[in-house]
Formats: structure tokens, C-alpha cells, sequence
């Protein structure tokens, strides 16, 4: 078979680069070169004292392991940057694959071969059409995004992949979005299970969070208020589904235990596909979908924490509306007033969140504040004094 006759010509190659056998069982046993024909083989370059490395490893032995386990003939040779033999071997016996025996000079060679400039690099070894050591690119951020879907590892496959995950993304299918094979149901911080399809025509806010992560904390404070309202002016027509950014289960109950929403449950893998799906690179993020189920282009977070449950439904036509009917109401009302309460000059301002020391209410947007005192008032309540 033509992939069995590249194996064999990858052990070659392997000779020639000065490799002369592998080692297994934590470098307790020597093996032939010969020992990876016909097998699809992968470089693994990492050190012990590299922490990226020691994060990876346990999830590449999780993904080695279930790969084997589904008969899948393949195997990994591992390339220590260690700094010394013990160290190399302390790293290896955690691994269940080969390793080439430690040697500086050797890994030497074979780094700038692939041009390894950082690590981990996880290397598909392949053959050039000259006989030569040929490679494709590093595909460690593949097997991070995407775990053992991503097999076989290379370029064909992560364009699969891609175009699945914007499948999902545009397609405006609640239950394939949120949902697996296993999984048609999410769950309120009691754990009762709530049926995906009953979100079918809601606007949906999705929101990534941590308990860990204080601006999370502050910002779900504010979402609360939010959805709370609407509960009270749109009941039906609002919800939120939390997808956990947390280190831990028990951080996860903590961050579910503030919230009146519901959440992907903890342990679904749909919570990294999600991340990974709309590529989110920061917390708290606020996704709002649309009652067709699809994205709106609007910036949650940035809508909820401005104007509240007075930009609902959260599209870009209703929050430029709010913004524009806040900016006429400015501009009719005095830039500086006197009132007879307070000592000194009021200066108009915005602020997101106020309670007017008059009328003790909670105001948000417009304000006459002083610059020097903690006074505010509400434009109404300065009218009134007039």
C-alpha cells in the first residue's frame, strides 16, 4: 500500500538523519526502527521544564490512547529538549509512545530540519517527492481546538473542520449548535433539564464567563437586572445560556449559583466547541442570537452594559436607536445648571448607573453631577426645582 511504502521510506530517512533505534516503556526498552512500518507517524518535540508542554502532553496521551483504542495504526516518537537525560526520561514516562534516545546533537539536526522555534510541535512526517524528509505544519493548535476530531491531523482535515464549525455557526439550528448527539437539553443552576427546542423564537443571549475572572463577576450583576426586567416587560422572550470559562466544576456551580439563566452542563465538550466556534479571545463575552437562531452582529455585552433592557431585542437597528433617541435628549437639555439643593454648579454627564439625591430612585444615563461633591440628579428632578 502506497501509505505503508511512505512508513518505510520515513524509517529510512530516519536512518539517515542518525537515528538508530526507538525507546519505549519510559526508556526502559530499545526498539528497531523497523517497528514503526506501516504506521502513520508524528514528531513530538517538548521539554519537561516547559509548562505549554506539560499541559499538552496529558491531552495528547488522552487522544493517543482512544486513537489506538479504535484500531487506528499510528505512532508518536517524542524529541526531548530536555536539558539532561533525567530530565528527558522523567518527561517520557509519562508517555505512551517512542521516543529517539536523548542526544543533543541529534535533536539538533532534526529542529533545524523543521524549523522547530518553539514547543510543543507535534510534526506529520511525510515524504517528499525527491525521497526526501518532508513534513507538514505543526499541528498542536489543531489537536487543541478540535481534540481527536482532528485526526488525521493535517491541512485537508482542519478545512473539514472549519467548515463544520461554520456550518453550525450560520445555520441557525439551536439543537446543533448547543446540543450533541447525546445531549438535547440544557440546565438551570438546579439542574433541572430544560429542552433546547423550547429557545426556538427567543432571543438568546450566550454568555462566556468565569467565577474566577472579576469583570465576569460585575458584568453578570448587570445581566441579572437586565434579564430580570425583561422577565417582567417581555416574559418568554429572553434567555441566556451560559457556556463556563471555569478551571473547575466547583467553580463552575459557584458562577451557576449567581445566575437565574441556564447553562451548558459542565462536563459537555460543547462548552470548548463554542469558545472555539465564534473565537472568543477574552470574558465576559455576550453572543446574541437572533429568534431565526443566528448571530446578530451586535456587541452583547457592550448593549447590555449601556442602555439595559431598554435595547431589547439587541439588534444593531434597535441599538443605534437607543443611541440616537439618548443623543436628542441630550442635546435639549442645559450643558450646567444651578440648583438650590447643592452648593455648587451641576455639569451634565453620562453614567451608566446613579441613584438621584433627590428622589432616591436609580438613574442611568443622563445625570447632572457635581465634579467636586458625590450629588447627583436626574434632569426630571431638576426641572421640577425650576
Amino acid at each position: 500500500m502506497k501509505g505503508e511504502e511512505e512508513v518505510r521510506k520515513h524509517v529510512k530517512i530516519l536512518q539517515l538523519a542518525g537515528v538508530e533505534s526507538l525507546l519505549s516503556n519510559g526508556g526502559k526498552q530499545e526498539l528497531p526502527l523497523s517497528s514503526i512500518e506501516g504506521k502513520m507517524t508524528w514528531l513530538f518535540f517538548s521539554a519537561h521544564w516547559c509548562r505549554p508542554c506539560r499541559n499538552f502532553t496529558p491531552k495528547l496521551v488522552q487522544i493517543y490512547t482512544m486513537l489506538r483504542n479504535t484500531n487506528k495504526n499510528i505512532e508518536i516518537i517524542f524529541i526531548s529538549l530536555d536539558h539532561d537525560e533525567a530530565s528527558f526520561l522523567d518527561h517520557f514516562k509519562s508517555m505512551p509512545w517512542l521516543a529517539l534516545p536523548f542526544n543533543t546533537s541529534l535533536r539538533r539536526k532534526l529542529c533545524s530540519h523543521f524549523g522547530i522555534e518553539h514547543i510543543p510541535a507535534l510534526i506529520p512526517l511525510s515524504v517528499t517527492p525527491s525521497g526526501g524528509l518532508g513534513f507538514e505544519d505543526d499541528v498542536v493548535k489543531l489537536v487543541e481546538e478540535y481534540g481527536v476530531d482532528a485526526y488525521p491531523f493535517s491541512a485537508n482535515r482542519r478545512g473539514e473542520l472549519e467548515a463544520m464549525d461554520d456550518a453550525r455557526r450560520q445555520g441557525g439550528k439551536l439543537q446543533e449548535l448547543l446540543g450533541c448527539k447525546d445531549r438535547d437539553f440544557v440546565i438551570s443552576a438546579d439542574g433541572i433539564k430544560i429542552s433546547i427546542a423550547d429557545l426556538t423564537g427567543k432571543i438568546v443571549g450566550l454568555y462566556f464567563g468565569a467565577h474566577w475572572c472579576p469583570p465576569c463577576r460585575t458584568f453578570t450583576k448587570k445581566l441579572v437586572e437586565v434579564y430580570n426586567e425583561l422577565k417582567i416587560l417581555r416574559p418568554g422572550s429572553f434567555e441566556v445560556i451560559f457556556i463556563s470559562i471555569d478551571r473547575s466544576k466547583e467553580e463552575f456551580q459557584a458562577s451557576l449559583s449567581a445566575m437565574p439563566w441556564l447553562a451548558i452542563p459542565y462536563s459537555d465538550t460543547a462548552r470548548q466547541e463554542l469558545t472555539r466556534i465564534f473565537a472568543i479571545k477574552g470574558i465576559p463575552a455576550l453572543l446574541i442570537l437572533g429568534m431565526d437562531g443566528k448571530v446578530l452582529k451586535t456587541d452583547g455585552r457592550r448593549a447590555i452594559s449601556a442602555y439595559g433592557a431598554t435595547a431589547f431585542p439587541f439588534t444593531e437597528s434597535r441599538v443605534s436607536e437607543v443611541d440616537e433617541a439618548l443623543r436628542k435628549e441630550g442635546d435639549k437639555l442645559p450643558r450646567r445648571v444651578n440648583d438650590p439643593r447643592h452648593s455648587h454648579e451641576l455639569e451634565l454627564d453620562m453614567a451608566k448607573a446613579y441613584v438621584c439625591d433627590e428622589c432616591l430612585q436609580k438613574g442611568r444615563h443622563w445625570v447632572f453631577s457635581c465634579k467636586q461633591c458625590n450629588f447627583d440628579l436626574h434632569p426630571s428632578c431638576v426641572e421640577e426645582s425650576k
